[in-house]
C-alpha cells in the first residue's frame, strides 16, 4: 500500500516507482487525493505493465495496480 495523499505530482509517481522497483509487487494499492495523481500514476503503471482500476474512496481515490 502506497499512501500518497497530501502529495502533489510528481511525488505520488515517485513513491509508486520506488515501491515497484523495491518489491516488484503483482498487486499494489495506491491512495491519492487528486485527479492529476490518478492520471500520472495510471500512466506510469501502464508503462510498467500494470492494469489499473480506479475507485473513489471518500474524497480520495484508490488505484489498484495488477500485473
Amino acid at each position: 500500500m502506497v499512501d500518497a495523499r497530501g502529495f502533489s505530482c510528481p511525488m505520488p509517481v515517485v513513491m509508486v516507482q520506488k515501491e515497484v522497483k523495491k518489491n516488484a509487487p503483482d498487486t499494489l494499492d495506491v491512495l491519492v487525493d487528486n485527479q492529476c495523481a490518478v492520471d500520472n500514476v495510471t500512466r506510469f503503471a501502464n508503462n510498467q505493465g500494470y492494469n489499473v482500476t480506479v475507485k473513489p474512496d471518500g474524497t480520495d481515490f484508490r488505484l489498484t495496480l495488477k500485473k
